[in-house]
Parts: C-alpha cells; structure tokens; sequence
C-alpha cells in the first residue's frame, strides 16, 4: 500500500450506471460536495442521464461497462480503471454496487491504492448461502460504510467482518428542495390541479413504484378499516411492467369500495410540492428498506410521516414525535396509525412538523453526510481532521 499519510483525498467512486436511484444520487451528491470543497475527485459508470450534473461541475467521468456481470469484462474494466487511476494520482476507490466493485478492488489492489464500499442495500444471499461469495467484495474494502443500522446489523450478521471496520453514515435529503417555504404558490395550484386534490378532504400521500413489498396491497386494505374516512389518497408511482400487481391494486379498490377515494399516479415530477399538498406521508413497506428516504423528505416538509417499523425509518423517526410507527405488514395496525394521524388536532400537527424539520436538519442533511463521508476518506489516508 502506498504511503499516502501526505497526500488529500483523490476520489474514485464506482457504480454501474448513473440513472435515477438512491445510489446515483447518493454518488452525485458526494461528488459536488467534494469539488465543492475543492477535493479532486472523479466517478466512472456505464452513463446515463446523470452525468450531465457532474459534467456541469467539471467533474471528469470514466465511461465503461461496469454494469456487466461477464467475468472478462469486468477483468478488462479493472484494467482499464488502474490505468485511470494511476494516470489521475487516484488515492481513494469507492465503490458502491456489487459488479463494478469487483473490478474496482482489483484495480485498488494492483495501483496499491485503498479500497472502501458503501453498502446501499441486503443483498439477496441466493441458496445456501452461496451468492455471499459474489457479495463478500462490498466487505473487503478498509472502511465499509453502512447507510442505516438495519444494513449494519445486516452485515454483522451474514458477513465476517470486524464492527470496526463499519462507519454509519444515514443517506440524506436535499434540505434546499425539501423545504415548505421554497414551495411556490404556483407549484401548489399546479399539482392540486394536475393530481385532482379536493379541497374538503385530507390527503394521504404514498410515493414509490408500484411492487409487492412496498405494500400498496396493505395500505388499501388498511384504508378499508379506517374509522375516519374523510379523506383521499394518492398513490404515485410507477408499476415498471409489473401489470398483474398493478392490476391486482386496482381489483383491491373496486373490492374494498375505494372507487372516488383512492387515486392513482405514474409518476410526479415535483415530489416536494405534492408532499406539501398533503396531509400525512406514508411509508408500508413489509420488507425492511434499507433507508427509506420518503421518511426523511416527508419530514423535512413538515408532514406527519406514517412508517412501517422496520429497516431504516427506524433510525429516522421518533414514535410520536417526528412521525407514528405501526406493525410491520399489519393493516389494522396501519388503520389504526393513520386514523391516529387523521385525528390530530393544529396545535398536534404544528409539534410534529417542527419536530420533523428540526430532526432532517440535525442529522440527515446532505452537508452532514457528506462530511461524514469524508471523515472516513480521511481516515483511510491518516490525515488529522
């Protein structure tokens, strides 16, 4: 390993792709910051729609094949990402997805430069237990950083891996968009308009792609034995081809008498706006995320959050104070939570949306992370800080 104890960080970050995703976003955000900061750094990717943000930012951009899965691709990658890293003076390779991670350890170790992961989700261990060793390449790295503690303990638990080795660093929003006051009076007219809000009922906001265990099932279901039902609930999302559970969505509707009180939305374009047409935010999924970033943005908007209790929200929100927990894949535990929710009083709502907004700014802002993040490249390097 080179003796890097005089050297700043110079950043390599690896991913397969920079399309939408919580790991995409994750890797710009870092890489503004960074150059920001004035801390050279570079990401390498197979593209997409993304890079024109680091383009914008002067951030230089390695286009490879690093979404394959081929063995002498991935050799082939590594080779050309030491290169790239020996001709950049590169000290640090992050890498954040399984494939690409592989070629970027073998790329570390052979420019004898360090190696780290950010560990994003649970990966599947396949039978027996045999994928571990396809997995086991986000765990090699000096410092493996984990996004919530559902993902640490994940790791303890299916991974040799020393506890010291692990630095907790929680996935952030961007407290700039998320943020009632930057919200137009334009952009509020627009979405109750294009989304088809009354304005005698109280909204239910439930955002994510349409797929079984995001638990849209559940959430009709729950709407089905609410004592309150005065409201209406928005449920947006995509079902990326996943017909047969969006279809199945639609029968639960006509099934449990929804019709008029249940909408559906492919997409939106402004999640911040549709938050603050709405009443309470909520999160059903019935398998842990591994962060869940609709928690933190529902509260960073000052909503009432309403959250499965597993997984990541449980690092982000306090029963009762930043937002209300149910039992995980219970829908009468959900009805219940959200007539809860329903029934608060101003002065009840006022507490939990100050609590919320209070909460994103102390601890899962994108500054915070960021500078969470290069705490641990420091580290690696033995530069005091």
């Amino acid at each position: 390993m080179t003796n890097s104890n005089d050297f700043s960080p110079v950043v390599l970050q690896v991913l397969p792709e920079l399309e939408m995703g919580g790991v995409e976003r994750g890797t710009i955000e870092i890489a503004t910051y960074l150059q920001k900061k004035g801390i050279k750094n570079f990401v390498a990717s197979q593209g997409g729609r993304l890079v024109h943000e680091l383009e914008r930012d002067k951030i230089k951009h390695l286009t490879l094949p690093l979404k394959t899965k081929n063995i002498f691709k991935m050799r082939a990658n590594a080779k050309k990402l030491e290169q790239f890293i020996r001709d950049n003076g590169i000290n640090i390779v992050h890498a954040r997805s399984r494939a690409p991670a592989w070629s970027a350890y073998w790329a570390a170790k052979r420019a004898g430069v360090h190696y780290m992961t950010t560990f994003h989700g649970t990966y599947g261990l396949g039978p027996l237990g045999l994928k571990k060793i396809y997995n086991k390449v986000m765990v090699l790295g000096e410092k493996v950083i984990a996004i919530s503690e559902h993902i640490k303990k994940h790791i303890l638990a299916n991974y040799k891996v020393s506890e010291d080795k692990i630095c907790l660093v929680h996935r952030c929003v961007d407290v700039e968009k998320f943020n009632p006051e930057a919200v137009s009076q334009e952009r509020i007219i627009k979405t109750i308009k294009e989304y088809h809000i009354p304005d005698d009922k109280k909204v239910l906001l439930l955002i994510g792609r349409l797929t079984h265990w995001k638990g849209q099932h559940l959430l009709l279901e729950a709407l089905s034995l609410l004592k309150n039902k005065d409201y209406y609930c928005l449920i947006v999302g995509p079902d990326q081809g996943r017909v047969k559970y969006s279809e199945h969505l639609r029968n639960l509707v006509k099934k449990y008498h929804l019709e008029g009180s249940v909408a559906f939305h492919g997409q939106t374009t402004d999640v911040p706006a549709l938050m603050m047409v709405s009443n309470v935010v909520l999160s059903t999924a019935i398998e842990p995320e591994a962060f869940g970033r609709i928690s933190i943005e529902g509260q960073a908007m000052g909503k009432v959050v309403v959250a499965s209790n597993i997984g990541g929200s449980l690092d982000t929100i306090t029963d009762g104070v930043t937002g209300k927990f149910f039992y995980s894949n219970n829908p009468i535990s959900l009805a219940e939570a959200i007539d809860w929710a329903l029934a608060l009083s101003p002065a009840e709502i006022k507490k939990i949306s100050q609590a919320g907004i209070k909460n994103v700014q102390n601890n899962f802002t994108k500054d915070i992370m960021c500078e969470k993040t290069i705490a641990v490249y420091k580290e690696l390097l033995n530069i005091n800080h």
